[in-house]
């Protein structure tokens, strides 16, 4: 019997123009979780579709408990148990949990549906994982954090003995986070093999018994967690180290840019609060707390009911982003493939598609060599990894794909540039590029303002943060002055 549940050799898989795995290899063990790392592009989604039959690869051997598994079809990794949750969550909101775990294999009675045996069956999986939830309940009334835990739920049930998690923790609060390692615990103790990719890298500690590091579509190294830090796994991920992880930079703050005053959308009650040219304005606060809300009112996304939007002394009326966007006032969104990108579209195409005014005449005739202009402009500045401009934007990683989100904004002239979980799924060293981007927005005087769930990024590159609680703003401190629990203090301060 081998000691790998899962053991994969010499595995190549290359797409058009890209080479998106060399000759890697990966191994698990039963009832252990194995952490896969790489920055973007690293080619870790590629080989967790491999093993679960999405893709097939070029060449290489892949094992299952020492034996050839041969032509691999997700249905047939679900039938060796192999389970995936995807980092976007595929789920059927309209259908209910039960339902949900049982789609494809819905359980009947003489040709009949038999719910009652769905429900049954899924109470007990529900139970035994110690997830408090009706087997009834519609998915689209449940939280993100419920329907990933409804993922784990049919994983189990199609008795899946490896699980592949991606990105799992990206949308949940903290407290969520500990529920989701309670029960990743709580599967490893009962045998059930884990792969965990992340780019939460302070989280591994709490979970994992090995690392391997893929770079380029190479891999690097396997190592024992305990045997290696936090910096080591940092430089085999970028191939150098990186010093300085929130590369925060001073300068004079200007004169005010932005100013709300009174703001009431939805959710958000009474926000004021003041921007300055140069300065960085972070906003924290739980999960539901407003923080998207307030930026989208801001920038014509969602309807403002009362309150004033002042811009260099200007109140302005702004009714839809194209008002927002005319006046200088840009978003980069906090889901970007729903809302930032057209992900089959070139990257060429999405940054002309948002600058259409830029690139095209008095009578709406696009100009192809100033689209050409502003995407190479884009690529340079933001060290876009693309074989070219026209490269689809789904085929690219999520870091690029954010790039690409920043860098349609950044060919304008824009004097208020909005941020929504910039760093959301991307890498560390991608992560300083977006900060470096960030500083230099400040120092070029253009006010920033951005939304993070990451506490340690709203304490390092802000220059102040604005705390909400429950759609109010409830504090406006100095980032230099303060503390995680004063803004945790106000992030609870419901009155």
């Amino acid at each position: 019997m081998s000691e790998y549940i899962l053991t994969l050799e010499g595995i190549s898989k290359s797409f058009p123009g890209v080479k998106a795995l060399d000759q890697v290899s990966f191994n698990l063990k039963p009832g252990e979780v194995h952490a896969l790392l790489g920055e973007n592009g690293a080619g870790k989604s590629t080989l967790m579709k491999i093993i679960s039959g999405i893709y097939s690869y070029d060449e290489g051997t892949y094992l299952i408990n020492g034996e050839a598994v041969g032509e691999l079809t997700p249905k047939k990794a679900q039938e060796l148990g192999i389970a995936i949750i995807h980092q976007e969550l595929n789920m059927c909101q309209d259908l209910t949990v039960a339902e949900n775990m049982f789609l494809g294999r819905e359980k009947s009675r003489f040709g009949f549906l038999s719910q009652n045996e769905m429900n049954m069956e899924a109470e007990k999986i529900l139970k035994k994982l110690k997830i408090d939830l009706a087997p009834e309940t519609l998915i689209k009334k449940l939280s993100v954090s419920k329907q990933q835990m409804v993922e784990i739920a049919k994983a189990l049930s199609t008795n899946a003995r490896i699980l592949i998690m991606d990105e799992p923790t990206s949308a949940l609060t903290d407290r969520e986070i500990s529920e989701l390692f309670e029960m990743i615990h709580q599967l490893r103790a009962d045998g059930c093999a884990i792969v965990y990719i992340s780019h939460r890298l302070e989280e591994l500690e709490h979970i994992t018994d090995r690392v391997s590091i893929f770079r380029d579509g190479r891999y690097i190294t396997t190592k024992n967690f305990g045997e290696t830090t936090l910096d080591e796994i940092i430089a085999y991920m970028v191939g150098r180290e990186i010093t300085n992880k929130f590369p925060n930079v001073s300068c004079e703050k200007g004169e005010k840019i932005l100013e709300v005053k009174s703001l009431n959308s939805g959710m958000v009650k009474g926000a004021s609060f003041e921007l300055y040219k140069g300065e960085i304005v972070g906003i924290a606060g739980l999960m539901g707390a407003g923080r998207t809300e307030l930026v989208r009112a801001i920038f014509g996304a969602e309807a403002i009911e009362s309150g004033e939007i002042i811009l260099n002394g200007k109140s302005l009326n702004i009714k839809s982003p194209k008002d927002a966007i005319q006046n200088g006032i840009v978003l980069g969104p906090e889901d970007r493939k729903l809302e930032g990108l057209c992900t089959k579209l070139s990257i060429r195409e999405n940054i002309g598609l948002a600058n259409l005014d830029l690139i095209c005449n008095s009578v709406g005739v696009l100009s192809r060599s100033k689209e050409e202009a502003l995407t190479q402009k884009a690529i340079e500045n933001l060290k876009i990894k693309t074989p070219s401009a026209e490269q689809i934007a789904k085929n690219l990683s999520g870091g690029n794909q954010q790039k690409i989100v920043v860098g349609k904004w950044l060919v304008r002239n824009a004097e208020v540039v909005i941020f929504d979980e910039p760093t959301r799924g991307i890498d560390v060293a991608a992560k300083v590029e977006i900060y470096n981007i960030m500083n230099d927005l400040k120092l070029r005087g253009i006010g920033v303002l951005f939304v993070s769930s990451e506490m340690p990024e709203v304490m390092c590159m802000s220059d102040r943060i604005l705390v909400m609680c429950n759609g109010r703003i409830t504090g406006n401190l100095k980032a230099s002055e303060t503390s995680q629990d004063e803004i945790l203090k106000y992030a609870t301060k419901y009155n």
